[in-house]
């Protein structure tokens, strides 16, 4: 008996410190850069999240909803519409789909140069 209340102690302590479902905050403006829909390559993409939810609106305007995939929730996405997942990388920059769709976050313009005095 002492062994079984142990282990549903030690199960217990381990649910409750898991690491977070998506560490990294996908929200923003992206640009897609290849295997665009329609041939739209450069056209922009977007996500905003909420907690583990997503909304996307891919470059060619169709949303679609997404969460962390069930079986990698760290590094993948579902999105459900689309019938796909995607992985993105650790930084949040670069999002693969599933049918070879690249995202790549758009960071905007460069700062002008400093002009010297």
């Amino acid at each position: 008996m002492k062994t079984i209340s142990l282990t549903i102690g030690m199960l217990a302590a381990l649910a409750a410190t898991g690491a977070p479902a998506q560490p990294v905050n996908l929200t923003g403006a992206y640009k897609c850069t290849q295997m665009c829909r329609s041939g739209l390559v450069g056209y922009p993409a977007y996500i905003t999240q909420n907690g583990p939810d997503l909304n996307l609106l891919n470059e060619a305007g169709e949303p679609g909803r997404a969460w962390p995939d069930w079986f990698s929730p760290e590094t993948r996405i579902w999105i459900d519409r689309w019938n796909e997942g995607a992985v993105y990388s650790p930084d949040g920059i670069l999002i693969q789909f599933d049918n070879g769709t690249i995202w790549q976050r758009d960071l905007g313009p460069p700062p002008a140069p400093r002009r010297r005095k």
